[in-house]
C-alpha cells in the first residue's frame, strides 16, 4: 500500500476497543501503531514453498520499513506444532511472553484454539484494512472457518482452492472426477497418487473424495462424533482400498507434498498432482521445475476450496505488532503482490467493489500465469466439512494405511 492510501485508511478509522482473553483496554490505532513500535513479532507459518517464505520475507521489510515492526517467520511442516507449543505454554502458566506471536491457520487449529482458550481477540473486525476492504458476506468462509464460527479471533489472509495438474504433452484429457480417477488409475497403473495424510492436502483429498462419493453431504457439516462416522465414510474406504493396489509404488508409500507430486509429474512418475494453491503450476514453470506444456484444470462438479487466516496467541508479547502485520497483509499492496501468480498467486480476500478505482485496476492489470485458471475457470467451491472430520479421517487411514 502506498503512504497516501495507507494514511487515508488510517484517518478514516475510528477507535475500537481491543478485547485480550486477559484485560480489556479501549484505545485508537494510533495507540497501537505506537505501541508496536520495537516489537518483534514471531510469525510462526507453514515453511513448505520457497515462493511463500519469499514473499513473507518481502512483507516483513515493508512492515520494518513502514512501521519499525520486526517481523520473524518460524518455519513450520505442521501447524499443529505451533498450537501444541500454547497449548503446554498455557498448562505450565506462562501466561505472558510467549514464544509465538502470530500464526498462520485455519480449520481444525483454529478450532482446537478456540475451544482452549489460546487466542487473543477479538480483533480482526477493528483493523481499519478489513473495515475498510473486507465484506464478510462475500464468502462464508470469512465468517465460519470449516464450520467454527470465527467472531474476529483470526484475521482473513488469503484463499485457496484444490486444482489439479497434468502435463499436456503425455496426457490431454485428465480424469476430473473422483470416480474418474481410479478408472484411470486402473487403466494406467502406477500413475495416480496423493499425499500421505496428514499433510493438510493428503487430508483434502480425502475429504474430496469423501464429498463426491458418499450419498450422506449434509453430515458432513455436522461434528463427526455426532453422526454414523462408519456408514458415511465406508464409501470413502472402498474406493481408497481399490484405488491403492493400482496406486504409485503400489499404495505403500505416499507423497510427502504436493512439491514432491510436481517433482514427480515433472520426473513423469505420476500422471496428476495436485495443489492447494491456484498458481502452484505457473509458479513452478516460471522456476524450470515444470514443463511449460503442465496445465492447471478442476473437477467439472467443483473442488474444495477455503480461507486461511492470521490469528495471535493470547499470551503473546507483541499483539500490537500481531496486530499491525495483520493489518498490512490485508492492504491493496500486500494483497495485490501476493495475488501475482509468480509470485504466490493466493486469491485474495478483498472485496473488490470495495477497493478504490486505482487499486481495482491494479488487480484487473495483474498476469495470469501460463497455467493459472481464471476464477471462471475454477468453477464451483465446494464447502469445508466441520473442522472435525479432519482429525475423524486422519485416524481412522492411519489405522487402515499407514505401514
Amino acid at each position: 500500500m502506498k503512504k497516501s492510501l495507507l494514511a487515508a485508511s488510517i484517518a478514516a478509522t475510528f477507535a475500537f476497543t481491543s478485547l485480550s482473553t486477559q484485560a480489556s483496554t479501549t484505545e485508537t490505532w494510533q495507540d497501537t501503531l505506537q505501541h508496536a513500535k520495537g516489537q518483534t513479532v514471531y510469525f510462526n507459518a507453514w515453511g513448505g514453498a520457497d515462493n511463500i517464505n519469499d514473499y513473507i520475507q518481502w512483507a516483513a521489510d515493508r512492515i520494518k520499513e513502514e512501521y519499525d515492526v520486526t517481523l520473524k517467520q518460524v518455519k513450520l511442516t505442521d501447524t499443529s506444532d505451533a498450537v501444541n507449543r500454547v497449548l503446554a505454554e498455557k498448562a505450565a502458566g506462562k501466561n505472558t511472553n510467549g514464544s509465538i506471536d502470530l500464526i498462520w491457520l485455519n480449520g481444525e487449529n483454529f478450532r482446537a484454539m478456540k475451544d482452549n482458550n489460546l487466542l487473543f481477540g477479538p480483533f480482526s473486525q477493528s483493523l481499519p484494512n478489513y473495515i475498510t476492504y473486507v465484506d464478510e458476506n462475500a464468502r462464508q468462509s470469512l465468517t465460519q472457518d470449516f464450520g467454527t464460527p470465527v467472531d474476529g479471533m483470526e484475521s482473513p489472509w488469503g484463499m485457496a482452492q484444490v486444482i489439479f495438474m497434468h502435463d499436456t504433452a503425455t496426457l490431454s484429457n485428465p480424469p476430473k472426477s473422483i470416480v474418474d480417477l481410479l478408472t484411470y488409475a486402473k487403466a494406467n497403473p502406477g500413475r495416480i497418487t496423493y499425499p500421505e495424510p496428514p499433510q493438510f492436502l493428503g487430508s483434502t483429498f480425502l475429504k474430496q473424495a469423501l464429498y463426491e462419493l458418499t450419498p450422506y453431504r449434509k453430515a458432513l457439516s455436522q461434528p463427526a462424533d455426532s453422526v454414523d462416522f462408519d456408514k458415511i465414510t465406508a464409501p470413502l474406504w472402498a474406493y481408497l482400498d481399490q484405488l491403492h493396489k493400482v496406486a504409485w509404488r503400489n499404495g505403500q508409500t505416499f507423497p510427502s507434498s504436493s512439491e514432491e507430486m510436481m517433482r514427480l509429474l515433472d520426473d513423469q512418475e505420476i500422471d496428476v498432482a495436485l495443489s492447494f494453491d491456484i498458481s502452484a503450476a505457473s509458479v513452478q514453470i516460471d522456476k524450470g521445475n515444470l514443463p511449460d506444456t503442465v496445465r492447471s484444470y478442476v473437477f467439472t462438479n467443483g473442488t474444495i476450496g477455503n480461507t486461511h487466516f492470521l490469528a495471535i496467541p493470547y499470551n503473546s508479547s507483541a499483539t500490537a505488532g500481531a496486530q499491525v502485520v495483520a493489518n498490512f497483509m490485508l492492504s491493496p499492496e500486500a494483497q495485490i503482490k501476493k495475488q501475482t501468480p509468480t509470485i504466490w498467486g493466493d486469491l485474495s480476500v478483498l472485496s473488490y467493489a470495495k477497493l478504490p478505482a486505482s487499486e481495482q485496476a491494479k488487480f484487473d492489470d495483474l498476469p495470469r500465469g501460463i497455467a493459472t485458471l481464471s476464477i471462471e475457470e475454477l468453477g464451483q467451491t465446494l464447502p469445508e466439512p466441520h473442522s472435525s472430520w479432519v482429525g475423524a479421517l486422519e485416524s481412522e487411514w492411519r489405522k487402515r494405511y499407514a505401514q
